[in-house]
């Protein structure tokens, strides 16, 4: 499951709607509902996300973490690391390798240290 498609699942949770009741309400098939809740689908698109939000007649701020949330749900990363030193393209492919057996706790723990990381191109703003 992504991020996008547990934000999802609790928006129908709190409406008390099946997935087959959203999916006929915004125009979509449960199927692909469905697929999209569970990971088995690209990141949706901005229509998608507008009806999602409409649907649930969530408030603005609300819609924004949604939108967001969606951003960041694609299941099928592509890291291009051409240009950069060799060490980023072996850390890259070594945690390709090894995310699927990573704990819950391990990756708080790099999340925590992407947030300190300082990014050049960042710096200042």
């Amino acid at each position: 499951m992504t991020p996008f498609g547990e934000a999802v699942r609790e928006l129908r949770r709190r409406k008390g709607v099946s997935q087959k009741e959203m999916a006929a309400a915004i125009g979509v098939s449960p199927a692909y509902l469905s697929a999209l809740e569970h990971g088995k689908r690209g990141a949706p698109s901005f229509d998608f996300l507008q009806r999602v939000a409409g649907y649930f007649n969530v408030i603005w701020d609300e819609a924004d973490e949604l939108f967001r949330i969606a951003h960041i749900s694609d299941p099928k990363v592509v890291l291009d690391t051409s240009g950069l030193p060799p060490g980023h393209t072996a850390f890259a492919n070594r945690l390709s390798e090894r995310i699927r057996g990573l704990s819950e706790e391990a990756i708080r723990a790099m999340e925590d240290i992407l947030e300190k990381a300082t990014f050049p191109d960042n710096e200042g703003e």
